[in-house]
C-alpha cells in the first residue's frame, strides 16, 4: 500500500460526512450527535467531533475515527474498511508486495480466484446455465452476483489452484478442499479433494464485496448429497455474522428504512432482480442477534419472508423476540399458495411487491394463524400462551403490550385480565432476551478493546523494526505491558502470522501520519479507559453478589474499589483532555 493512503482518505472524507451517511446526525454545539448504533438507546449519547475527527459514545464507550466506525458498523477488518473508504474517497489502493502478504490476504486471494474459476466453468456448462434460466435469473444477475459452477470432479479446483501457486494448506483453511480418509497400506497421508462438486456456486460476500465463502446447490440430485452445501466457518467466514446480499442491500435498507429478510439465495436474487434491493438472506443458518444488530444499525424495521411452518422460521423465533425487545418492528409476509418468494416472483414479480407491502406485525400474523388453525376453544388459550405471548412480553414498550393484549382479547374472547396473568408467567423469556443482548454487547465491547490493542501492538512492533523509530518504543512497550500485561504482547510476537498482520496494518494506517505522538497518546488513553471500565464492571458485579450474600465487610471493600476506579477514570479523562 502506498505511503499516506489513510491520510489521503481522511483528507477527502470528513468524519461527519462518513458517519452521517450511516446515521442521522444532529447539531450539538460544536459537535454532532446521534443515537448510538452499537447499543440500544432512546436518548442520543453518540457524539461526533469534527475538530478532533473522531467519535465517542458516552453510553457504551464506542470510539475512534472513520476507519474504526466502518469496521464496527459493517463488521469488517481494517483492510475491508480501507477498501470501502478508499472507493468512496476515490483513492486508488496500490497492491502490496505479494511477498508481504499475510495468510489472511492469501485467503481472500484464493477465494477470489476460486470464484473466477467457477464463473468460467459455468459458461461452459449448458445444463447449469439452463437451470439458472429456468429459475428466472437474467444473465446480468448471474454476472453481477458472480454465480458459477463447480465441475463434477474430485480435484479439478485443487489442481487449478495449485497451478496458480496456492498451497494446499491455504485451500483447506479457506474451506475449499477436504481431507479424504486414507485407504490401503499408506495411512499417513490422506489426500485432499474438492469440497464442492457438481454444484451451482453462489459466492458469499463480506460487507466490502470480497468473496469469503460459497454456497453450492447440487445440479443433478443423486439422492445421497445435501441439496445445498455451504462453506464451513473459516478465518474469513462466520455464518452467524454474515447475511447474503448485505454488501448490495445495505444502502437501500437505509434509504427505504426497512430490510426484507428471506431464507435462501434464489429468494434473495429474484427479489433483488425484481427491484426490491433492500433484501438480504440468512442463507442456510438461523437468524442470529449479530444479524439483527447489522440490520438494526441501518433500520429498526425488518420484514421476514419465511414460511411460517418452516424450520427456518422456527429457528428465527428466538431472534425475532430479541428484535422486538431491542425496539425493532418485525413484520411477516404472507405468501399464499405455499410458494416461496423465488417461485412467486417467477410467476409474477408484482405479486411479490404487493405481498411485501401488505406485511403485518409478527404478533398480528401469529395471532391470526393460531385463531385460524385452532378450533377448540379450550386449546385456544394454551396456543395463545405458547405461540403469541412470548412475542408480546418481548415488546420493549408497555403501551405496545397493552395494544396487543387488547387485540388478543378481541380476537379470542379471552378476558384481558386473564391474558395479563398468563403474560406474567412468560417473564423468563424477557430475561432470556436481555441475557442474549447482554452477551452480544460484551462480545462487541471485547472486540472493540481488541482492535485498540492490535493497533497499539502493531505500532510498537512496526516502529521497533525501523532503523530509527519515530516514538520511544521502550517507554511505550512498558506502558502497554503495565495496562494489558506482557502476555498480550507475547501473543502477537509468538505468532508470525499475527505479528506480520498487525505490523502491516499499523504501517498502512500510520505511514504519513501528521502527528504520530498525538495518535499514540489517544491509543494509550483508549486502552487504559477500556481496561478500567472492564475492571469497574467486574467489581460492580462482585459487589452486587456480595450484597446478596449479605457479606458486609466484602461489600464495603468492593464499594471502595469501585469508587477508586471511578476516580481513576475521571483523572484519566481530565488528563487526556488537558
Amino acid at each position: 500500500m502506498s505511503s499516506g493512503t489513510v491520510e489521503k482518505i481522511k483528507e477527502r472524507l470528513g468524519i461527519a460526512d462518513v458517519i452521517g451517511s450511516y446515521l442521522k446526525l444532529e447539531k450539538a454545539g460544536a459537535n454532532m450527535k446521534a443515537r448510538c448504533p452499537f447499543h440500544n438507546e432512546k436518548t442520543p449519547s453518540f457524539f461526533v467531533s469534527v475538530a478532533r475527527n473522531s467519535y465517542y459514545c458516552f453510553g457504551c464507550g464506542a470510539k475512534g475515527d472513520i476507519f474504526t466506525f466502518v469496521e464496527e458498523f459493517e463488521g469488517l477488518d481494517f483492510m475491508g474498511a480501507l477498501r470501502v473508504l478508499a472507493q468512496r474517497a476515490g483513492v486508488p489502493l496500490v497492491a502490496e508486495n505479494p511477498k508481504e502478504k499475510s495468510e489472511r490476504d492469501e485467503l481472500y486471494a484464493v477465494m477470489k480466484e476460486s470464484a473466477r474459476f467457477f464463473q468460467e466453468n459455468l459458461a461452459k456448462n449448458k445444463e447449469a446455465l439452463l437451470y439458472l434460466k429456468k429459475r428466472g435469473l437474467k444473465i446480468e444477475t448471474v454476472r453481477d452476483w458472480q454465480i458459477g459452477f463447480a465441475p463434477l470432479d474430485w480435484r479439478v479446483l485443487l489442481t487449478h489452484l495449485k497451478n496458480k501457486g496456492y498451497s494446499e494448506s491455504i485451500m483447506e483453511k479457506a474451506g475449499l478442499v477436504k481431507k479424504a480418509e486414507a485407504v490401503g497400506e499408506d495411512k499417513s497421508a490422506p489426500r485432499l479433494y474438492d469440497r464442492f462438486r457438481g454444484r451451482v456456486m453462489f459466492p458469499i460476500f463480506d460487507s466490502s464485496g470480497r468473496v469469503i465463502a460459497f454456497s453450492g446447490r447440487i445440479l443433478v440430485d443423486d439422492e445421497k448429497s445435501a441439496k445445498y452445501l455451504n462453506s464451513p466457518d473459516t478465518p474469513l467466514f462466520n455464518k452467524s455474522e454474515v447475511l447474503y446480499g448485505y454488501h448490495i442491500a445495505k444502502w437501500e435498507i437505509k434509504k427505504q428504512d426497512f430490510s426484507i429478510l428471506v431464507e435462501g439465495q434464489m429468494d434473495l436474487l429474484m427479489s433483488q432482480q425484481a427491484g426490491l434491493t433492500n433484501t438480504v438472506a440468512v442463507s442456510g443458518t438461523a437468524l442470529t442477534v449479530q444479524h439483527l444488530s447489522m440490520l438494526g444499525r441501518l433500520s429498526k424495521k425488518v420484514v421476514l419472508a419465511f414460511d411460517a411452518d418452516s424450520a427456518g422460521f422456527n429457528a428465527a423465533e428466538k431472534s425475532a423476540r430479541v428484535a422486538l425487545s431491542l425496539g425493532m418492528e418485525v413484520k411477516m409476509v404472507e405468501i399464499k399458495g405455499g410458494k416461496d418468494p423465488a417461485d412467486l416472483i417467477l410467476s409474477n414479480p408484482e405479486d411479490w411487491k404487493v405481498a411485501v407491502g401488505e406485511a403485518i406485525h409478527i404478533i398480528d400474523f401469529l395471532l391470526h394463524k393460531v385463531v385460524k388453525d385452532e378450533k377448540d376453544e379450550r386449546q385456544l388459550g394454551k396456543e395463545i400462551r405458547k405461540k403469541v405471548l412470548p412475542y408480546v412480553i418481548s415488546l420493549e414498550s408497555r403501551i405496545e403490550q397493552s395494544h396487543f393484549v387488547r387485540k388478543i382479547s378481541e380476537a379470542t374472547n379471552i378476558p384481558e385480565d386473564a391474558i395479563w396473568e398468563d403474560l406474567k408467567k412468560t417473564e423468563s423469556i424477557k430475561e432470556e432476551n436481555a441475557l442474549e443482548i447482554k452477551t452480544e454487547k460484551k462480545k462487541e465491547e471485547s472486540q472493540r478493546k481488541n482492535k485498540i490493542e492490535e493497533k497499539l501492538v502493531g505500532l510498537i512492533l512496526w516502529q521497533e523494526g525501523l532503523p530509527k523509530s519515530l516514538i520511544d518504543t521502550v517507554k511505550v512497550r512498558k506502558e502497554f505491558e503495565k495496562i494489558a500485561g506482557k502476555d498480550e504482547l507475547m501473543r502477537f510476537e509468538e505468532s508470525k502470522e499475527e505479528k506480520n498482520r498487525v505490523i502491516f496494518e499499523a504501517e498502512t494506517f500510520f505511514s504519513g501520519a501528521s502527528n504520530l505522538e498525538k495518535d499514540l497518546k489517544e491509543l494509550i488513553f483508549n486502552l487504559k479507559e477500556d481496561y478500567l471500565k472492564a475492571e469497574f464492571a467486574k467489581t460492580m458485579n462482585e459487589l452486587v453478589q456480595a450484597e446478596r450474600d449479605k457479606s458486609g465487610s466484602k461489600a464495603e471493600e468492593l464499594l471502595k474499589k469501585c469508587k477508586d476506579i471511578g476516580e481513576e477514570l475521571t483523572k484519566l479523562r481530565k488528563a487526556f483532555q488537558s
